[in-house]
């Protein structure tokens, strides 16, 4: 019988916590929602992950671990399937009714427009709108756009008749998840979490809830919007300081001044948040976060927040950037770049995961094509598949056999003792084009190699 937690007083929800008598839902088990929901299993409560990706489902029941690039759950992972503390199914009909907690953990990426796509999150709502009964809590984790919550999921829950009331029937709440892909673990352990509703006796609860598994700091918020305003902030600060950073590079490269050096010398003072400049800035998280404010200051002033559009605009020239340095270093050789072949070493939209979500590689990739270039790949998270139409080379020798360039896209920890000798031996052409930061300009002309660098003035 599920537990109605708006209904008991702070010693009773104790007991509940202290006697792990809740079953939680989690709905969306991937990057993000299944070390969630390894959490609060490894907390024993018992917990159901719910997605519509069946050979991932069947991946969690048969105890294959699907993270491999997220350290320190794969433990947490056999532990709660071997004591059964953890299950996954794609029957949402069937879990919700026996959850008294409801976790979203949906994607909302972008459309080919740059609008937030909340499409996952408004099918659960109308799945959920037949499924909840007895005052069940939805908390919302995805990350929106402020005022997302408290209209169109909330609607979509409710149904058009209002055939359930918020508040009575449901109660919904938003605690952003805060955790940095490859480091989910870390941040889980250390980051506090906000959290806001839309009826205020339910904040309490939730960060009761979250207290219990994370023990991390709660920071209540006034409402929902205003929580997920906090989470848009952080990232789109980032995004916005990124693109400063990389402004200030393409100007350094005019002036002779090594970016990584001005940086390193400017974050020894106090108030100076270090941020470096690369081939653009991807992932599920920083761009379309950008566009999720944009989105909302579409609908009350187009004018509003001009320092976000341009921010996007520099970020998303970046690609085209590392073109011109690569013509430009070809150039040195008296090659043009039409039938060159070029290697590429990492293609993951950030060090040391594997994921390709709005990867700058893809726009390199694409501009590479379109000057007929001839690719080859290597990326040590992505060995042997098949990503944007080629197969990745076995190593990174494989990649660099027959070359004319190769550029460092991706700043993997595979990538940060390369070995500058064996690249200017094996390829056609030692040329290197570098987006990491990882390479010394020096080192690299000391070994014969032409180089260019991202913000690297000096050639």
């Amino acid at each position: 019988m599920q537990t109605n937690l708006s209904q008991l007083d702070s010693s009773e929800i104790k007991d509940c916590l202290e006697n792990h008598s809740l079953k939680i839902g989690v709905i969306g088990i991937g990057r993000i929602g299944l070390p969630t929901a390894l959490c609060f299993a490894n907390s024993d409560f018992e917990t159901i992950g719910i997605d519509i990706n069946a050979k991932l489902v069947e991946m969690i029941n048969s105890n294959d671990y699907p993270l491999k690039d997220e350290p320190g759950f794969d433990k947490i992972f056999d532990k709660v399937i071997s004591n059964r503390k953890l299950s996954a199914t794609t029957d949402i009909s069937n879990a919700i009714p026996k959850c008294d907690v409801i976790l979203l953990s949906l994607p909302t990426p972008m459309n080919n427009e740059n609008i937030p796509d909340y499409t996952a999150l408004l099918t659960v709502g109308k799945s959920l709108n037949s499924l909840l009964s007895n005052g069940q809590i939805v908390i919302v984790e995805s990350t929106v756009e402020p005022g997302f919550i408290e209209t169109e999921l909330l609607h979509s829950i409710e149904g058009p008749e209002k055939s359930l009331k918020s508040g009575i029937d449901f109660h919904l709440a938003v605690c952003p998840e805060t955790a940095n892909p490859g480091e989910i673990m870390k941040d889980f352990q250390k980051l506090p979490r906000l959290v806001g509703s839309l009826d205020e006796k339910i904040s309490p609860i939730v960060s009761a809830l979250y207290t219990h598994v994370f023990n991390v700091e709660l920071i209540p918020m006034p409402n929902c919007k205003t929580a997920n305003a906090v989470k848009l902030t952080t990232n789109v600060f980032r995004d916005i300081n990124i693109a400063f950073v990389n402004e200030l590079a393409l100007l350094f490269e005019k002036l002779g001044i090594d970016t990584h050096t001005v940086i390193e010398a400017a974050k020894r003072k106090y108030n100076f948040q270090a941020h470096f400049p690369g081939p653009g800035v991807g992932g599920p998280c920083l761009p379309v976060n950008s566009y999720q404010y944009l989105n909302s200051s579409r609908k009350i002033d187009k004018n509003f927040l001009k320092i976000v559009q341009e921010a996007r605009k520099i970020n998303e020239n970046m690609p085209k950037h590392v073109i011109n340095l690569l013509e430009d270093a070809l150039s040195e050789s008296n090659m043009k770049l039409d039938n060159c072949i070029i290697t590429l070493l990492g293609i993951s939209y950030k060090p040391n995961v594997h994921d390709i979500q709005i990867a700058p590689s893809e726009q390199i990739i694409k501009l590479l094509n379109e000057k007929n270039a001839k690719l080859k790949i290597f990326d040590p998270y992505f060995n042997s598949e098949n990503v944007f139409g080629y197969k990745i080379e076995k190593s990174i020798q494989h990649a660099l056999v027959d070359s004319d360039a190769v550029i460092i896209i991706t700043g993997h920890k595979e990538f940060e003792e390369l070995d500058l000798q064996l690249i200017a031996t094996s390829m056609n052409k030692p040329i290197v084009i570098d987006c990491t930061g990882k390479i010394n300009p020096k080192s690299a002309k000391s070994n014969g190699i032409i180089f260019r660098g991202i913000g690297r003035g000096e050639k």
